[in-house]
């Protein structure tokens, strides 16, 4: 195995330890500071990364690598709504959602990796997939901006209905456990029904994004790498953005242009290769202006009131 990948792999091993078994021993409120301080951490470790990829693979990898975490980053921030709809519903405690939300990631990392070498076999053997994968980001786009919100009915849905028929429930959280025992048999509780919504978000998530960061760069390692280091600062992201991400009212525009633009750049590609630092440019512009428009239109409204 080449070493970036085992170093890659240590990495992983040693921040999910850490967020584990360090920073998490404990189950307890997270509160807006440490939610903060953990951004901080896994953003620093993300772009550390990123500067090993420049330094090891040269300037265009390392600016591949970028733009991908950077797109992962703005994607993920549909995720966040899912999550908040998730704990609402399944009201799941406070102290418990970072669990819930380190197995989800755990397993998102799984299946990213199912996704992605996936993808780049399916374009390596059938070129045409390209046009395929570019289409369903520009339907995706229309979509996101077309669409309003819904309510969130888990009850309706396939995987509420399937796993509520393998698997006898128990309305009780049992101390933060997935699972308890009761008279010899096996209960699923809230908690793991809670988990098993993370993890299929991230899965129909997954379909949106990597199309999209497959646009930016075909290196396994580039694509893989960003992806995951951008996945795993979406917990301590989570809890340090869910209070204020609904006031972002206008961020769907720009998540809408980015994947807009990600699929337009996917059907160019054989005539026209737009340069990744122009991606890099336009895909940090749309984050910014569709944030700062939220907050200027906020102040506004407050001011005439």
């Amino acid at each position: 195995m080449e070493l970036s990948w085992l170093i890659f792999g240590a990495v992983v091993i040693i921040a999910l330890f850490l967020d584990l078994f360090v920073f998490h021993r404990n189950p307890h409120k997270i509160s807006l500071k440490e939610a903060l301080m953990l951004s901080a951490f896994w953003i620093a470790v993300g772009v550390a990364f990123g500067a090993y990829v420049y330094y090891t693979k040269g300037y265009e990898r390392g600016v591949e690598y970028m733009t991908g975490y950077l797109l992962e980053k703005a994607l993920s921030l549909d995720n966040i709504f899912v999550f908040i709809l998730i704990f609402s519903y399944f009201k799941v405690p406070e102290e418990y959602r970072h669990k819930v939300l380190f197995w989800g990631v755990f397993g998102a990392i799984l299946f990213r990796a199912i996704f992605i070498f996936a993808g780049l076999e399916l374009l390596k053997h059938f070129h045409w997939m390209i046009y395929i994968f570019g289409l369903i980001l520009i339907v995706s786009a229309i979509k996101l901006l077309t669409t309003e919100e819904k309510e969130f009915h888990p009850e309706h849905t396939l995987v509420y209905r399937v796993a509520k028929r393998l698997i006898p429930m128990r309305p009780h959280y049992a101390d933060g456990k997935f699972f308890l025992k009761e008279g010899g048999k096996l209960f699923a509780t809230p908690m793991f029904l809670a988990l098993l919504f993370v993890e299929s978000s991230d899965i129909m998530f997954a379909i949106d994004s990597v199309p999209a960061i497959l646009a930016v760069s075909k290196d396994p390692f580039v694509v893989y790498t960003s992806n995951i280091f951008a996945i795993l600062g979406l917990r301590s992201l989570y809890f340090a953005a869910a209070g204020i991400l609904p006031l972002f009212h206008y961020l769907h525009y720009g998540l809408s242009f980015i994947l807009g633009f990600i699929g337009v750049k996917m059907l160019l590609s054989d005539f026209y290769k737009i340069p990744v630092e122009v991606s890099l440019l336009l895909i940090g512009s749309a984050i910014f202006v569709s944030v700062a428009a939220s907050l200027i239109v906020k102040r506004e409204s407050q001011s005439s009131e």
